[in-house]
């Protein structure tokens, strides 16, 4: 069975509920991972950059019929990467490698010709970063990975994603290390206020500055590098949750001048669920301890790839992140973070006139590819089935906010109809009790 009868006999058998629909039957019957649409050249973009990213959006199998606003969950693989993953999948489970020491697994060694490019993607050296699973597993090394004394305090934000607060929070109650936040204005007005927050925050016993590069909660981009160099200023080490970054836009973490960072290329980057990265400045390697073990945790020599020995994982994975990186060094991150400016800017603003109150930023140095608004009284467990029940248009949020994502695939007709949507279900909306 080729890999399209595949694709479509396995969309067959999972084709229940929304999936069994005629509209997605039909668009899943004209896929094929081997022989994509040809990606649109550089000239296109310069004639018509509309045309370009609609061309864009070809290589997404999101039906064209649905409207996918929350790429800051996760985000879609285009076919290109869906094929460097199934083609791994091929390839590996043949087993018959030249080296009888090699296997189609990663999680011992390592795996350099995926380090490298990813590597290079967001600057820095093959020996500071380590391959993980998801910025779940990164946070965790960096909570646990550094020695702390009872009462010594980690400042964190007030918008960490779980995974980036609750590691923390289950060393203080098990080792009686303190986690104390700082605010995040919503919406941030500008970076001075924010630093000062974080200054604030600081006191004789904090060690350790974690926080979110965007952070999940609102998207609202920090003024990271300034954070860094406060925290250096300080003494304090500092760890970087980039979850949202990779991909979205420009990303030089030696630049930014922290001493981690971790992140999720299955959002932005569009890479395979289970992917992951662990930056670990070389100079600070050598402090960190492997919260999960096996052989080579005490091989110095390693540098960061011991972070990276967790045992039998999906080596597939990997080959499509390469992929992943391939495919937004075709298009360009400078030219997928202007994208993701300009429809961010139109969400944003088009919420606004419908009065929609701001809590990501009003400046756009500080928005990218989220924003989130305060629609009351409309309420998000109210909005997000009917959206997606009636039209087929997926957001997320929680009370009264929306958390709204503008992937640089979207298109500005999605956004319109959106906010056509939007205004019928605010016209017709009866709260549910």
């Amino acid at each position: 069975m080729d890999r399209r009868n595949f694709l479509q006999s396995a969309l067959a058998i999972a084709g229940t509920a929304s999936l069994s629909t005629p509209s997605f039957a039909a668009f899943a019957q004209n896929i094929d991972v081997d022989a994509p649409p040809q990606m649109p050249g550089g000239d296109l973009f310069t004639q018509n950059e509309e045309e370009y990213w609609r061309q864009i959006r070809r290589q997404f199998i999101i039906p064209e019929d649905e409207i996918y606003l929350n790429n800051g969950t996760v985000g879609s693989c285009p076919l290109p990467v869906l094929k460097a993953v199934f083609d791994s999948y091929r390839e590996t489970n043949r087993l018959d490698e030249a080296n009888p020491e090699d296997y189609p697994i990663w999680g011992y060694g390592p795996w350099n010709q995926f380090r490298d490019p990813l590597a290079e993607f967001i600057g820095v050296t093959r020996d500071e970063l380590a391959l993980v699973r998801n910025s779940t597993e990164a946070n965790n090394f960096m909570a646990n990975g550094l020695d702390m004394k009872p009462g010594d305090e980690v400042l964190i934000s007030d918008q960490e994603h779980p995974s980036g607060r609750e590691p923390w929070k289950l060393r203080a109650k098990r080792y009686g290390i303190v986690v104390k936040q700082y605010e995040i204005p919503q919406p941030l007005t500008n970076a001075s206020d924010l630093l000062n927050r974080v200054n604030d925050a600081i006191t004789p016993r904090t060690r350790i500055l974690f926080t979110s590069h965007i952070t999940t909660t609102t998207g609202v981009v920090q003024p990271i590098k300034q954070i860094c160099d406060l925290a250096r200023t300080k003494g304090l080490v500092s760890m970087i949750d980039g979850a949202q970054v990779t991909g979205a836009m420009r990303l030089n973490v030696r630049d930014i001048g922290c001493d981690m960072y971790g992140s999720s290329p299955h959002k932005w980057l569009m890479g395979p669920k289970g992917t992951g990265f662990l930056y670990v400045r070389n100079e600070m390697i050598d402090r960190m301890w492997s919260t999960v073990t096996t052989e080579g945790w005490d091989q110095p020599e390693l540098r960061a790839e011991r972070f990276q020995h967790f045992g039998s994982s999906n080596l597939p994975t990997l080959a499509g992140m390469k992929a992943a990186v391939d495919f937004a060094n075709q298009i360009g991150i400078d030219r997928i973070e202007k994208r993701n400016r300009q429809l961010n800017e139109y969400m944003w603003s088009k919420m606004n006139e419908r009065g929609a109150e701001n809590l990501t930023a009003i400046d756009p140095q500080f928005r990218c590819a989220i924003v989130t608004v305060n629609v009351p009284p409309i309420r998000m467990k109210d909005l997000e089935p009917a959206l997606w029940s009636r039209d087929k248009i997926r957001v997320r949020g929680g009370g009264s906010r929306i958390r709204l994502s503008t992937p640089y695939y979207l298109q500005m007709a999605d956004i319109d109809r959106f906010l056509e949507k939007f205004d019928e279900f605010k016209r017709n909306y009866n709260p549910t009790a």
